[in-house]
């Protein structure tokens, strides 16, 4: 299994639309490749000689962002079909309306920082040509996020905008007096609660450098070093490709937070052996989905959304990673037993020696890749901020890789890996810009404290009715009105998911949501890391998952079956958010941290996803009868549940179908010949 880097990139181009870019021209295409590669230079140069002012650091990464954005998403699936063709009026095979709409935007993006000495006097009484600048600068970044990542976040944008300016006509608690768009063009460009906020200086701060950092510590091959190690785990064993996915995946996790590009780079060698073995295709794409959106929830990385807890939060990120690791332990130990079951059902092999690495020659080749990661972690661990930990990091892989003899990393490697660090970086920026409008309006208008006063009421009608059934033994009216307003939540970042990418729709529900949640009594971190992930799960959430389409793409199987089975398959992250939430302790770095309180629920989660995961896998040690899976889901239930005397009773609950599955398993081996 040896990562195959320049397919890896045609998968991924293939596959994420969100790096997909149109046909350029050769002119043209070396103005692009320059600018990103400049894009990724300035963020690796300030991230370890200093950053500047803040408005001057976001504002030079937006207007590359932006600017970059038109010139290589057409404004219509047309542009990606045809060859390049340059005229006057389509220099480089871009239209020319592209590259005036491009240098305006930089110049709209620029201006803030350009008057940034005189910008506190005009805050709330802006000039003409200042809100001219806002205008053309919302619409562009609107269209650009159209064309980068679709409709649906553009369409929320101005749903909300709507909402600013025409806040008369809305009904009841959501009714205000309404903005004239002078004062929203106002909020949202001179200050930095909007455009310049929260969302692109996480992103220009923090998510640039490590998404940089995992395109270089992937070419050096630390990437394939993981791999190596995931198939001597777990590749001999029955269904091995299958658990070197999920083993893959959880330490790939650790270098790339983007779920498309862990699926292509480790499902390109996974699924192929996975389906050689004998697993359906759709099975096959389902586990290197499911196993892939992992890598959003691994430390020390854990996709862009883990960067902006640092904000919102306003505590340490090694805090943060730490909070992560047993939730994501959850996670693929979960994916790993429901793998383990299929495969003990269906019969299937591991690994045979011949297709098995040898590790101690990766190792030989490769142990110096380990260094930049241990470097990057070592200086979040001492307190570092964590860009310069990416510095570190990246130098790290650069050095390593010049000096690595048994995989040098050449100047065009290096070239290449900051180009894709930049690709990754466009449609995200993008995203960040539009969410701060969103978060703009919520400042604005005050909307945040509605929605949360809406969800509370609501949770607490639908508790009352649930309390006239449920004994107060069994749960309180309070524990019944905090599972209503999470039910309610989670369900809304499973909507949203369907058309919003992850990072957007954490900025979003972290805004509107995690308010309420803490109203509720929930520990700030609990209630960041719950939206966190019922975020993550639209990459496997049909109709739009993208993992899951990427995965099935691969694998020739069906894309809306596929992702069904990976939404089976990381029903893990459906469940753990309720627990962490009920048992806060589980997330380590919390206060009134329990060890007692640990140690029951993470047994309880574990001997529950057992449980949980033979009743969707129809087996145990033997095949399961309807009768057993029924206990043993309902049993999985309870004994997930935080608490002893819940995973007591889920035990028992349990009991008589484990009892029929020793019995049946002694009985076939009693029957079996010999």
């Amino acid at each position: 299994m040896q990562i195959d880097h320049e397919k890896t990139q045609q998968l991924a181009e293939t596959y994420d639309s969100e790096i997909r870019f149109r046909p350029l021209g050769k002119t043209a295409a070396w103005i692009v490749s320059l600018l990103l590669v400049a894009l990724s230079l300035f963020h690796y140069y300030t991230a370890g000689f200093g950053l500047l002012r803040e408005a001057t650091h976001r504002g030079v990464h937006l207007a590359f962002v932006l600017s970059l954005i038109f010139l290589v998403f057409g404004f219509s699936k047309a542009h990606y079909r045809r060859e390049p063709r340059p005229a006057w009026y389509a220099p480089g095979g871009v239209p020319l309306y592209d590259w005036l709409i491009a240098a305006l935007l930089a110049l709209t993006v620029l201006y803030i920082p350009y008057i940034f000495e005189d910008l506190a006097y005009r805050v709330g009484n802006p000039l003409p040509l200042d809100v001219a600048m806002g205008s053309i600068l919302i619409v562009g970044l609107l269209e650009g996020t159209r064309r980068a990542m679709g409709w649906p976040l553009p369409i929320i944008a101005m749903v909300f905008l709507a909402y600013a300016a025409f806040g008369r006509v809305f009904p009841g608690l959501l009714q205000h007096a309404g903005n004239s768009w002078a004062q929203i063009v106002n909020h949202m460009y001179l200050t930095s609660q909007g455009v310049y906020g929260v969302a692109v200086g996480v992103v220009a701060t923090y998510v640039f450098h490590f998404v940089l950092f995992g395109v270089l510590a992937t070419r050096i091959g630390l990437g394939q070093l993981f791999l190596d190690t995931a198939s001597t785990i777990a590749g001999r064993y029955a269904g091995g490709p299958a658990k070197v996915s999920v083993f893959g995946s959880a330490m790939f996790g650790m270098l790339s937070g983007s779920s498309v590009a862990n699926a292509v780079t480790v499902g390109s060698l996974t699924i192929p052996a996975m389906i050689r073995v004998g697993y359906p295709r759709h099975f096959a794409a389902g586990v290197e989905a499911a196993s892939s959106t992992g890598g959003q929830i691994t430390p020390p990385i854990m996709g862009a959304a883990a960067f902006l807890m640092i904000e919102f939060l306003g505590i340490p990120y090694q805090q943060i990673a730490i909070a992560g690791i047993f939730p994501a332990l959850l996670y693929f130990f979960g994916m790993f037993m429901q793998v383990h079951f299929e495969a003990r059902r269906e019969g299937l092999r591991g690994l045979t020696a011949e297709e098995m690495p040898r590790l101690r020659e990766s190792f030989r080749q490769r142990w110096p890749t380990l260094i930049p990661l241990l470097l990057l972690v070592g200086v979040l661990a001492s307190g570092r901020t964590p860009y310069l930990a990416a510095f570190c990091g990246i130098t790290g892989c650069i050095l390593v890789g010049w000096f690595n003899p048994h995989q040098r990393l050449r100047w065009r490697d290096l070239y290449e890996a900051f180009e894709t660090g930049a690709k990754y970086a466009l449609a995200v920026g993008a995203a960040a810009g539009t969410v701060g409008l969103i978060i703009g309006v919520v400042t604005l208008t005050g909307v945040g404290f509605k929605i949360s006063f809406i969800v509370i009421s609501t949770a607490q009608w639908l508790a009352a009715g649930a309390g006239a059934v449920i004994p107060e033994a069994l749960a309180s009216t309070q524990a019944l009105t905090l599972a209503a307003a999470l039910c309610m939540t989670g369900l809304v970042c499973i909507v949203m998911g369907c058309g919003v990418p992850t990072t957007a729709n954490y900025l979003i529900m972290v805004t509107v949501a995690a308010p309420t949640l803490v109203q509720l009594g929930v520990q700030p971190i609990a209630a960041h890391f719950f939206v966190f992930y019922f975020g993550i799960l639209a990459d496997i959430t049909p109709p739009v998952a993208l993992a899951a389409y990427a995965a099935a793409g691969m694998a020739g199987s069906d894309p809306f079956r596929t992702g069904n089975t990976a939404f089976r398959l990381g029903i893990t992250k459906l469940i753990v958010p309720f627990v962490f939430v009920f048992s806060p302790s589980l997330l380590i770095s919390v206060k009134g941290f329990s060890p007692y309180e640990f140690w029951v629920t993470l047994t309880g989660c574990m001997i529950g996803l057992v449980l949980l995961s033979a009743a969707f896998s129809r087996y145990m040690l033997v095949g399961m009868k309807a009768w057993e899976r029924l206990l043993c889901a309902v049993g999985a239930l309870l004994t997930i549940a935080p608490g002893l005397a819940s995973g007591l009773l889920g035990l028992a609950v349990a009991a008589p179908a484990l009892v029929n599955q020793v019995v049946q398993a002694r009985a076939q081996r009693g029957a079996a010949p010999g």
